[in-house]
C-alpha cells in the first residue's frame, strides 16, 4: 500500500495519516518534514526543491508501504505514479481557518498576537490558507489539487464534510478493500 493523503491546509491530511499509518501499520510521511528546513522560527525556510525530493524518495525506498500526507504537486511529474491510493480531503473554509487558528494558537501560544514578527507570519499564513477555494489563485487551491488527481494513475477517493476520524479511516480502508 502506498497512499497519498492531501488536502487544504487543516483539512485533516496528517491527522488522518497518523491514524492511518497506526492501524494499517505502516510508516508515515508528512511532506512539511521535508519542505521545510529546521528553523529557529519553524516553517519559515524553504529547502531546496532538489534536496525535498531526495530525501522522501530515500525514505520511501526504505519501506514497501507507505503514508504520505500533505501537497506533493509542486514536487514533479514523478511523484504522479508513486501512490496506489489517493485520499483528497475537503472541509468548508470556515471550519479550516477555525482548526489553523486553533492549531497555530497551541504551537506559539499568544505569540501569533503579541509577538510581531510571529502575527506577521500568522496573518500572512491565515491570508494564504483562506484562498484555497479560489481557483484563480496563483498559489495552492483546489483547482490545482483537482487537475493533479486527474492525472495520478491509482484510484482516488474524495471525503468531504468534517466527519470524525474514524469515519475518515472506515473510507480509506473500505477503498483500500474495493482495490
Amino acid at each position: 500500500m502506498k497512499i497519498h493523503i492531501l488536502g487544504a491546509s487543516c483539512a485533516g491530511a496528517t491527522t488522518l495519516g497518523e491514524a492511518l499509518s497506526a492501524a494499517l501499520n505502516i510508516p508515515f510521511f508528512d511532506t512539511d518534514h521535508f519542505f521545510w528546513e529546521k528553523s529557529t522560527i519553524p516553517y519559515t525556510i524553504k529547502r531546496d526543491p532538489l534536496l525535498r525530493n531526495q530525501m522522501l524518495k530515500d525514505e520511501l525506498n526504505e519501506t514497501e508501504s507507505y503514508i504520505v500526507s500533505g501537497s506533493l504537486v509542486s514536487w514533479g511529474e514523478e511523484w504522479k505514479q508513486m501512490f496506489s491510493l489517493a485520499v483528497f480531503l475537503y472541509l468548508p473554509k470556515e471550519i479550516r481557518l477555525e482548526r489553523l487558528v486553533k492549531r497555530e494558537v497551541e504551537r506559539y501560544g499568544n505569540d501569533i498576537y503579541d509577538n510581531p514578527q510571529r502575527n506577521k507570519l500568522f496573518l500572512e499564513f491565515i491570508d494564504w490558507a483562506s484562498k484555497y477555494d479560489d481557483r484563480s489563485f496563483a498559489g495552492r487551491n483546489i483547482g490545482i489539487h483537482e487537475t493533479w488527481l486527474a492525472g495520478v494513475n491509482c484510484p482516488v477517493i474524495k471525503i468531504e464534510g468534517d466527519i470524525t476520524v474514524a469515519e475518515r479511516l472506515k473510507c480509506v480502508i473500505e477503498a483500500i478493500d474495493r482495490n
